[in-house]
């Protein structure tokens, strides 16, 4: 079950049930020691990470392609609670249809490893096919209003997020391979693409985590505090940099990222997470929402929680394949 799983793959997955471990322990003690303090909302949240990481874990040591289905699956219920937050019209329903129809083809063509149709599957066929469709039911009102919001509702919650599916099954160039020895005859059944998957969403949602903790310790002065007023300058560099310290200390350890690329990725990490947890903020500002939903106690939605992936997934994937594709 997890013999496509390298080695340090399966630590850095232990080290993360550990620290869930010890943040529980954290959080008893604290609710021991101190009754009357509401700690019902990290509560949640530390309960819910529980279940994804538990989740997440489980479907990556099964196989690449439950992986494949899991993001899929996630794919779709982000675009779910997108198209359930964004006004749309009556005749629109019948053009969604296509929309969670694009779907199953996307990480069709991530599990097929068919690059050339995935990477303009949906920016180039379903760009041009939506309007298409839309046009003829015949409604013109707010035609661009709703085209443009399906767009751009599906480039993020699946071409984006899809991108972190496609290191699954991504096969570094020979040259990459004798550099770094990672040779299936010595490697046997072990993948190359579980270490970038975990590394990815390893970082961005430690991008998150420091971001805030940064921010609530040294921070006052907000980045954009109409859009994301939590957002300050201190939590921004403290995040950047811790992701950055983090990337570089495992990154040639669980994948073949040398000293240097492993900086640069951790760089890339952290400040697109930064710009995807405001786009995903100023959606949310100009609907009036605080989240996007209610399925991940603690978090909100599954948007709230892959936000910044939707920047990081495709950055992170492209910079791989620049590097070593």
């Amino acid at each position: 079950m997890y013999d496509h799983l390298s080695m340090p793959v399966r630590w850095t997955l232990g080290a993360i049930v550990l620290l869930l471990a010890v943040a529980t322990a954290v959080v008893w003690r604290m609710r021991r020691r101190q009754p009357n303090r509401d700690l019902n909302e990290l509560s949640l949240r530390i309960k819910t990470w529980w279940m994804i990481v538990g989740l997440f874990g489980f479907v990556l040591s099964i196989s690449s392609t439950a992986a494949i289905v899991f993001l899929a699956f996630v794919s779709f219920l982000g675009l779910k609670e997108f198209l359930s937050i964004v006004p749309t019209r009556r005749a629109d329903r019948r053009v969604m249809f296509w929309a969670y129809l694009a779907i199953p083809i996307q990480y069709w063509l991530v599990a097929s490893q068919w690059y050339g149709m995935f990477i303009i599957f949906i920016p180039i066929y379903m760009f041009m096919w939506l309007p298409t469709r839309m046009v003829t039911i015949g409604e013109t009102d707010g035609f661009l209003k709703a085209i443009g919001t399906l767009h751009w509702g599906l480039m993020t919650t699946v071409f984006s997020l899809s991108h972190a599916a496609y290191l699954l099954v991504f096969e570094p160039s020979a040259t990459a391979r004798v550099a770094h020895h990672w040779n299936s005859a010595e490697t046997g059944d072990v993948l190359a693409g579980p270490g970038l998957l975990v590394m990815l969403v390893l970082l961005t949602q430690l991008n998150d985590v420091a971001q805030y903790c940064w921010g609530k310790t040294l921070g006052n002065r907000r980045i954009a505090p109409t859009v994301s007023p939590g957002k300050t300058l201190a939590g921004a560099v403290g995040g950047v940099a811790t992701t950055v310290a983090v990337a570089g200390l495992i990154g040639p350890w669980i994948s073949f990222f040398d000293l240097t690329r492993s900086i640069l990725v951790g760089l890339v990490v952290g400040l697109g997470g930064i710009a995807g947890d405001l786009s995903i903020s100023a959606l949310k500002r100009d609907l009036g929402v605080k989240d996007s939903g209610f399925s991940l106690p603690g978090h909100g939605g599954v948007l709230d929680r892959v936000d910044s992936l939707t920047y990081t997934a495709p950055l992170f994937f492209h910079f791989v394949y620049y590097c070593y594709g």
